[in-house]
C-alpha cells in the first residue's frame, strides 16, 4: 500500500515541508526588518513625520524582499506546471479524436453531448445555489469586521462582462495551432470533434491516422508519469512561496471565511456528489480512491489543469470508456468547474455583506441565473473567477474594490476550488458513462 501511494506520501511531505520552511523564512525576514526598523526609529528623536516615513520604507522593503525570495521558490512550481501544461494540448486532441472516431456515428456524439450539457447545467445550478445558501446562512462578510478598501483602489482585474463575442472567441478557434500554443482547451475540443467525425467518415483511409493518434495518446500518458516524478518538488516550491510572502498569520483574520467556504466545498463533494452517485449506483468512494492523486495535485498546485492527464487515466481504470472520458472531461474544464462556480456567488455576496449592502432574494436569483451563463467558456482566462466576479459586482452596483478583501487568501481558496473541480468532473464523466449504459468498476 505504501509503495502504491508513494507519490501521494511525497506530495503530502512536500506540502508540510513547504509550510514549515516558508514559515521559518517568513519569520526570519520579519524579525530582521523589525530589528532594523526599531534601530532607525530610535534615531528619529520623536519626529513623528520622520518615524512615519521610516516605518513605511522598512515595511515596503520587507514586502519586496519576501516577494523576491518567494519568486525564487515559485520557479520550482512554474517549471512543474509548465511541464504539465505542455502535455495537455496533444493529449486532449489525441484522446478526443480517437474517442470520437471510434464512435463513428455523429448521432452518438450528439447524444453524449446533450447528456453532458444537461448534467453540467444541473451541477452548475446546484453549485451556484449552494454558494448563495452558505453565504446567507453564515454571513462571513458581516462577522470579519475588516477595514474596507478605499474607492478607486487598484484591483488589477478587468470588470468587463462576458459578451457573446467574447464567448465565441473562446469557443471557436481561428487557428488550432494558436489554440494549442495557448492551451485553450475548448477550441481544441471543437476542432478535435470536427477532426474525429471527419476521420470516421472517410472509413478505412482514416484507420492509420486513428492508430497513430491512439499511440500518441499512450505516449503522452507515459510522459505524464515521468513528469509526475517532479510533482513533490513543484509542490514544495508553490507552498513555500505562498507562506514566505504571506506568512501563516494571514489565516487568523480569515478563519471564518475559509471555514465557511471549505465547509461548502466538502458539503458539495460528500453530500451533493455522493447523493448523485448513490442514486445512479456509482461507487463514489472507489472513484474518490482512484482520483485521490490528481485531486491532491490540484489542491497543492491550485491548478485543475495540472490534474487532467492523471484524471483521464483514473477514470479509464474506473471503467469509463475512452469515448466518454475524452469528450466529457475536456468540456468539463470550461463548463463544469463546480468549485469555481460555487465561489462566484459566495464571493460576490461576501463582498456585498462586507460593505453592508443588502441584496434582495430576487436579485440573488437574478445573479445566479446571470452567472449560469457568464461562467461558461472563460476557463482559458487568467484568474477567470475574479474576472466574472468583477463583472457581477459592477452589474449589481457593489464596489469592485471589495475584491481586495479576498486577494490575501485567494491562493488558499483556489486550492480548494481546484480540488473540487477535479472531483466534480470525475463524477460528471462517470454519470454520463452510466447514462450511456456502461458498466463501471
Amino acid at each position: 500500500m505504501l509503495s502504491k501511494n508513494k507519490l501521494i506520501v511525497w506530495i503530502v511531505f512536500a506540502m508540510l515541508l513547504g509550510i514549515v520552511f516558508g514559515a521559518i523564512v517568513n519569520h526570519q525576514k520579519t524579525k530582521a526588518f523589525e530589528a532594523a526598523k526599531e534601530n532607525s526609529l530610535s534615531s528619529c528623536n520623536g519626529n513623528k513625520q520622520h518615524e512615519k516615513i521610516t516605518a513605511y520604507f522598512y515595511n515596503k522593503n520587507e514586502r519586496l524582499s519576501k516577494k523576491e525570495t518567494a519568486g525564487n521558490f515559485s520557479l520550482l512550481s512554474d517549471i512543474f506546471l509548465r511541464l504539465i501544461k505542455m502535455i495537455i494540448a496533444p493529449l486532449v486532441f489525441a484522446v478526443l479524436v480517437v474517442g470520437v472516431a471510434k464512435v463513428g456515428d455523429f448521432k452518438v456524439v450528439g447524444r453524449i453531448g446533450a447528456k453532458t450539457l444537461i448534467y453540467f447545467t444541473s451541477a452548475t445550478l446546484i453549485a451556484l445555489s449552494l454558494g448563495l445558501v452558505i453565504v446567507n446562512i453564515f454571513e462571513p462578510g458581516k462577522t470579519m469586521q475588516l477595514e474596507l478598501p478605499e474607492m478607486g483602489s487598484e484591483v488589477g482585474i478587468k470588470t468587463g462582462t462576458q459578451t457573446a463575442k467574447n464567448f465565441v472567441n473562446h469557443v471557436i478557434p481561428q487557428s488550432i495551432v494558436e489554440a494549442m500554443a495557448n492551451n485553450e482547451i475548448l477550441p481544441i475540443v471543437v476542432f478535435a470533434l470536427f477532426f474525429g467525425i471527419a476521420t470516421a467518415a472517410i472509413g478505412k483511409k482514416g484507420d492509420s491516422l486513428i492508430s497513430l493518434l491512439d499511440s500518441i495518446s499512450h505516449v503522452m500518458f507515459k510522459v505524464t508519469n515521468y513528469v509526475m516524478s517532479f510533482a513533490p518538488i513543484g509542490i514544495f516550491g508553490a507552498i513555500t512561496a505562498v507562506v514566505i510572502q504571506q506568512g501563516l498569520d494571514v489565516l487568523s483574520g480569515y478563519v471564518y471565511l475559509i471555514a465557511c467556504f471549505f465547509g461548502g466545498l466538502l458539503f458539495f463533494v460528500f453530500v451533493v456528489l455522493m447523493i448523485i452517485c448513490t442514486v445512479l449506483k456509482i461507487n463514489f468512494f472507489k472513484l474518490l480512491g482512484l482520483i485521490k492523486e490528481p485531486t491532491l495535485l490540484a489542491f497543492s498546485t491550485a491548478s485543475s489543469e495540472a490534474a487532467m492527464p492523471k484524471t483521464i487515466e483514473a477514470l479509464e481504470k474506473f471503467g469509463v470508456s475512452n469515448k466518454v472520458v475524452s469528450f466529457v472531461l475536456p468540456l468539463g474544464y470550461s463548463f463544469n468547474l463546480d468549485g469555481s462556480i460555487m465561489y462566484m456567488t459566495f464571493a460576490t455576496m461576501f463582498i456585498a455583506q462586507a460593505y453592508g449592502i443588502d441584496i434582495s432574494t430576487a436579485d440573488q436569483i437574478k445573479m445566479m441565473l446571470i452567472l449560469l451563463l457568464t461562467s461558461k467558456g472563460v476557463a482559458g482566462v487568467p484568474r477567470a473567477s475574479f474576472v466574472v466576479i468583477a463583472g457581477t459586482l459592477a452589474m449589481f452596483k457593489i464596489p469592485v474594490e471589495g475584491l481586495l478583501l479576498l486577494l490575501a487568501v485567494d491562493q488558499l481558496l483556489d486550492m480548494g476550488r481546484s480540488a473540487t473541480n477535479v472531483i466534480g468532473n470525475a463524477v460528471a464523466s462517470s454519470v454520463v458513462a452510466k447514462w450511456e449504459g456502461e458498466k463501471l468498476n
